[in-house]
């Protein structure tokens, strides 16, 4: 039975760990994917997982032994760089988007492959890119890490809401009544970048991109403000989370594609629910 099997594995601690790290990076992603795809950013998951990616082979070629030392303040300076001078920038918005994440996958592949130390660097790069095929890999120091991190993106998300809408919507009025635009740009750049470290290790850096998307661009075929899409995407996400982990326990799928695909099948649902209401 499904329930028994799904029981006995619930039984041991790396899939609580997947299921923790996969509620929290859902939620997180899912609060800034509203945000995101308002302001024209939907790729901007895919170029840092890119550039993490990046990282993540610098950090294997230096032997470091917490890869997050690189990894983290390495994305979020390209996230600042690419959220916060995208306006003023000689190569705008996409464009340098498209430059980082393409130059950041092949500089990563290139030294992973001229200093490897693996065995098997196909695997090793099949994992990083689509998310590892086992949900053994996450460690307890990981998940405290990603617990932490989680809380504190969602407390500034809550603790600064009015702030991020007004930039979401109007950046040039919200200036106009006095919002500091620049430090809420620099501050949404840090979160988006620290999300897509933390989700890199659930779905891979190729996929990242759909848990910040999907969910929000389902919520908006039903719902019209910006609270109820928020709310909406953050149910969304952690409910194609719960569900596509669960699918991958018990039909030994990857977890990471498992993820997506249920992402999909619901914006798919969301798509033509929204159709049916238009003609009703």
């Amino acid at each position: 039975m499904p329930i028994d099997k799904l029981l006995f594995y619930l039984d041991f601690p790396f899939v609580r760990y997947a299921i923790i790290v996969g509620v929290l990076v859902s939620l997180c992603s899912s609060l800034l994917g509203v945000t995101l795809v308002l302001k024209r950013y939907s790729y901007i998951g895919d170029g840092l997982s890119h550039v993490a990616f990046g990282a993540l082979a610098i950090a294997s070629v230096l032997k470091v032994t917490n890869n997050m030392l690189i990894i983290l303040p390495v994305t979020v300076a390209v996230a600042i760089l690419l959220l916060c001078t995208g306006k003023n920038a000689r190569i705008k918005g996409d464009a340098a988007v498209a430059m980082v994440s393409v130059g950041a996958l092949a500089i990563g592949y290139l030294l992973m492959n001229i200093f490897s130390t693996s065995a098997n660097i196909s695997g090793d790069v099949c994992t990083t890119l689509f998310g590892s095929t086992s949900i053994l890999t996450l460690k307890a120091g990981e998940v405290y890490l990603c617990v932490v991190l989680s809380v504190v993106v969602l407390a500034i998300f809550v603790l600064f809401y009015h702030k991020i809408f007004a930039i979401t919507f109007d950046e040039n009025f919200a200036r106009a009544t006095g919002v500091n635009t620049t430090l809420f740009n620099l501050l949404i750049a840090i979160i988006v970048a620290v999300i897509i470290v933390l989700a890199m290790n659930l779905v891979g850096a190729l996929l990242v991109s759909a848990l910040v998307v999907f969910p929000a661009l389902s919520a908006m075929r039903i719902f019209k403000s910006f609270f109820s899409v928020t709310v909406a995407a953050a149910v969304i996400s952690v409910a194609c989370s719960l569900i596509g982990i669960l699918v991958a326990i018990l039909a030994g799928t990857p977890v990471g594609s498992t993820i997506v695909a249920a992402d999909i099948v619901t914006f798919g649902g969301f798509y033509l629910l929204s159709l049916v209401s238009q003609n009703h």
